[in-house]
Formats: C-alpha cells, sequence, structure tokens
C-alpha cells in the first residue's frame, strides 16, 4: 500500500512539474532551488497581483517598501521568531570580492567582513517595527496600515516550482493598532479578503480555519489560514493571517501615547499570500491536455483563430475578426487575434489548450459569409457555432459560466473528499488510499499532534471557524475531544 500512495504521490508530482514547465510557466534557474517566471507565468501572478493590491487598497491599506537586507541582531529580539527561522535564513558576511591569486577567478576579501552580518529576509517583521518605531508615537498615528510586494528567501532543501523555492515572491502586509479587539478585526477581515479572492477569482473553494500552536506562525499569537484541497488529495495552505499581540512592538519598543496621555505598546498584525497560488491553480483545475485558468485570471480571455487558404481569404477573416477583438474589448473583454502565418491552426489550438485560454474562436471563410463563428470552451472541449450579433454579450456571459463551472467542481471534489473517521486506522488507510480532508477528533495537545504528523506525515491544517461542537474521543489518544479538526498531508 505504501509503495502503491508512493507511486500515486510521484505520478502528480511528474504531471505537475511537467505541466508547469510545458505551459511557460516557469522553469528551473541556474541558481540552485530558485525559479525563472517566464511571461506568461508572470502574466497570471500580475493579474492576481493587481486585483489583490485592489482589495488590499479598497480596506485602506497602502503600500511601502522595506529593506531586503535585516541586521542579525533585530532576528533575535523575539525569541519565538528567530526560533522559527533561524533554520531558512541567507547570512551575508562580506561586501566584496577580489581576485583570485591565480587570476583566474575570484574570492571574498577577507577585508571586507561586515560589522555586523545581514539577513536576507525570510519575512519583514523585525526590519519594519524597527521602522514603525519611528513612525509611531499617538494615538493619531494608528491605525497604520501597510502592505509590501516584495521578493523573500528562505532556504530550502527541497525545491519545487511555485510551491516551495528558496527565493519567491509575496505580499505581507504589516499593521499597528491601539487596541487587541482592533488588531483582531483587522486579522479576520484580511482572511476574508484572501478567501474572497481564492473563490471569487481563482475559483478554489477554501475553508477558513485557526492554526494549532504547533502550526502557529513564529511570532504570533493566533494564525488564521485558509486551506484548499487539490486534485491529488493533498491541502495547500492558500493564505495566512496572524495576530502578533504585542510580541514585535515589545521587542522594538513601538509605544504610543493614548488620548489619556498614558503610554501603551501598540497591537500588530501581518498577513501574506505568495507566488505558491500559482501552484494551487494549477494543482486545482488542470488536466492532462495542460492548463485550465479561470477567467477571471486569465492574460487573455479569448483567442481568436483565422483559418484560411490565401491572401484573398486570410483578408477577409481578418476584417471580420479585427471587428469582433474591438467589440470583445469594448466590453473588458481581453482578447488576442493570433494572425501568425508561421503556425497552422491546429497548432495552435493545441497551444492555447496547453496555455488554458477558457475560450477559442475559430473564424473561417464560411464563417464570415454565414455570419457565424466557432467557439470552444477550455474546461469542457465543448463547441458549438454562434451567430456573430451579439457576440460580445455571449462570451460575456459564457465566461462567467466557466468561471462558475471550475468553481463548482473543485467544490465538488473537496466535498467528496472531505470525510469524517473515527479510528487511527481508519485514518491511516484513507490517507495512503485518496487523501482528501480527514475530519477526526484530536485530544487539543501538541504532543498528540506532533505523533500523528511523525508517524503519518498529516499535519492538522486547521480548525475550522465557527466550528460545531462534538464529543467524541482523540483518534490517535483516546482522550476526550470537544470538536473535529482537519487533518491532511499537505505542501
Amino acid at each position: 500500500m505504501e509503495a502503491q500512495t508512493q507511486n500515486k504521490v510521484k505520478v502528480f508530482s511528474e504531471w505537475y512539474n511537467e505541466l508547469v514547465i510545458k505551459a511557460d510557466l516557469a522553469e528551473n534557474s541556474a541558481v540552485r532551488g530558485c525559479m525563472v517566471i517566464k511571461p506568461y507565468g508572470y502574466a497570471i501572478w500580475e493579474k492576481m497581483q493587481a486585483i489583490l493590491d485592489k482589495m488590499f487598497k479598497d480596506t485602506g491599506h497602502v503600500n511601502a517598501y522595506f529593506p531586503l537586507f535585516i541586521p542579525k541582531s533585530f532576528l533575535s529580539k523575539e525569541a519565538d521568531h528567530v526560533e522559527g527561522f533561524a533554520k531558512e535564513c541567507a547570512v551575508v558576511t562580506h561586501y566584496r570580492l577580489k581576485a583570485s591569486p591565480d587570476g583566474k577567478g575570484v574570492v571574498v576579501d577577507e577585508t571586507a567582513k561586515l560589522e555586523e552580518e545581514l539577513i536576507v529576509r525570510p519575512t519583514s517583521e523585525t526590519i519594519i517595527w524597527s521602522t514603525y518605531k519611528n513612525w509611531i508615537q499617538s494615538y493619531r498615528d494608528l491605525p497604520l496600515l501597510i502592505n509590501q510586494w516584495a521578493n523573500v528567501v528562505r532556504w530550502e532543501m527541497r525545491t519545487r516550482l511555485f510551491l516551495r523555492t528558496t527565493e519567491f515572491l509575496w505580499q505581507e502586509g504589516h499593521t499597528a493598532h491601539a487596541t487587541a479587539e482592533e488588531a483582531v478585526e483587522e486579522t479576520m477581515k484580511m482572511l476574508d479578503v484572501y478567501s474572497e479572492f481564492a473563490e471569487k477569482y481563482m475559483a478554489i473553494p477554501v475553508i477558513k480555519g485557526i492554526k494549532t500552536a504547533n502550526e502557529r506562525f513564529a511570532g504570533a499569537l493566533e494564525t488564521y489560514c485558509i486551506e484548499a484541497l487539490m486534485q491529488d488529495g493533498k491541502a495547500l495552505q492558500a493564505g495566512t493571517s496572524h495576530f502578533l499581540g504585542q510580541n514585535f512592538a515589545k521587542a522594538f519598543d513601538v509605544k504610543f501615547a493614548g488620548k489619556d496621555g498614558k503610554l501603551d505598546y501598540v497591537w500588530a498584525t501581518s498577513w501574506g499570500v505568495s507566488t505558491r497560488l500559482m501552484g494551487a491553480l494549477v494543482m486545482t483545475h488542470c488536466d492532462d491536455k495542460g492548463l485550465i485558468i479561470p477567467p477571471r485570471l486569465a492574460p487573455h480571455q479569448v483567442v481568436i483563430v483565422p483559418i484560411y487558404k490565401g491572401d484573398e481569404e486570410f483578408k477577409k477573416i481578418s476584417a471580420k475578426a479585427t471587428d469582433i477583438k474591438k467589440a470583445l474589448e469594448d466590453k473588458g473583454i481581453r482578447v488576442k487575434f493570433d494572425n501568425r502565418d508561421t503556425h497552422k491552426p491546429g497548432w495552435k489550438f493545441a497551444e492555447y489548450e496547453l496555455r488554458g485560454v477558457p475560450l477559442r474562436i475559430a473564424i473561417g471563410p464560411r464563417d464570415v459569409d454565414n455570419g457565424t463563428v466557432e467557439m470552444a470552451r477550455r474546461d469542457t472541449f465543448e463547441k458549438k457555432t454562434f451567430q456573430q450579433e451579439n457576440i460580445a454579450e455571449v462570451i460575456s456571459n459564457l465566461l462567467e459560466e466557466i468561471q462558475q463551472s471550475l468553481y463548482n467542481k473543485a467544490l465538488k471534489n473537496r466535498e467528496a473528499n472531505t470525510i469524517e473517521v473515527n479510528s487511527y486506522e481508519e485514518f491511516k488507510k484513507l490517507l495512503d488510499d485518496k487523501g482528501g480532508f480527514l475530519l477526526a477528533h484530536w485530544d487539543g495537545t501538541p504532543e498528540t499532534e506532533e505523533k500523528i504528523k511523525e508517524e503519518t506525515k498529516a499535519t492538522i491544517r486547521c480548525i475550522p471557524l465557527n466550528n460545531k461542537p462534538e464529543e467524541g474521543k482523540c483518534i490517535y489518544s483516546g482522550k476526550p475531544s470537544n470538536q473535529r479538526v482537519i487533518f491532511a498531508r499537505a505542501y
């Protein structure tokens, strides 16, 4: 059974890696553990970024940028934080190279050693809170609602494109508040933003929950998350929002004078999503033919492919295709007219299937004469002929239908693979056979959680918000439990 499970994992892993590369999303770079995000992959990330950025600004946040390098002493000011990230940190020790003695290369100039070593940021809490000390003096400076789009470095031994790389792109929000209640409200608000983005734009259903102490962000009092289920039955943490309490404010002495004149430490949050959302997109929706991109994130929602023989037919078709393209663009639809004469229509069809373009329009000479077009959906491969009249309205409705259909399909998969389990034997068997979200009783102790993780590689993904109370016995220890939690193997 174990060999069968390992084979399933290997097959899905190979499918994923091959698809990411073949679809031109990303590739491995010359730097071990780092990736090159290719133009098509970056175009999808830019769509995600633009939507999220607007959502952040609509909730009152502004963007700023903080240094890539963090003094090593900063990291040690918050004990839990340094312990959580110490093993992943890249350290800069020198600031200059010199020619090697043989003149054939370069070596580190030992006279150029830094007085204090610098950490390449694994996350920015420390450098940001050292800055906030200068920005916050009174209640009038609060709340401080700031987001940063940046890259971070976490030294990884085993990497996979988008899902786990040494360097990756993300956004990290860091906010400061006058009260704990305001900070908790902010934490939950941003969790809702992530949930809305995942479901409304990525067409990925997610479960909002709270992390256990073992899985909590290093330095946080509470970590909230959105968890998604991939097609192979593994979970993916798609976003996190942290209530940091006053830990970082105390570490960096960030105080404010209240309306009563009394000094107090501010209350903090941080929250972020990263390019691993690209991995979530692939593993949730795609198939053996290639990518399937939800229309709201597709760089091109529609592609028009002309089918012709000779220059006269091409001119005739191009004129009609250009009219259709303009009508679609006027409707706000992102459309590409592929008029290249270097590739045949069949090649183009396969290419756009691989790239996951939601809708493909084919126009031949008969279509021009009959006032029709043939449309093919990427999600279902359904082909239909439509009249060119009111085509923009038809396509707009079809794109919405595809968006909803992808969400419904992913939700159906999650529901079919969310299972209540009542014994440890059943738990282990289901993990090996099909994976999924396993709802099981847990006695609430970190020790039991760690034992289950060691023996099965499954973790508690979250305790769902608004979880229903239910008396039962822990599947591992047999001790009393008052609710089920979500276990899964995860990326």
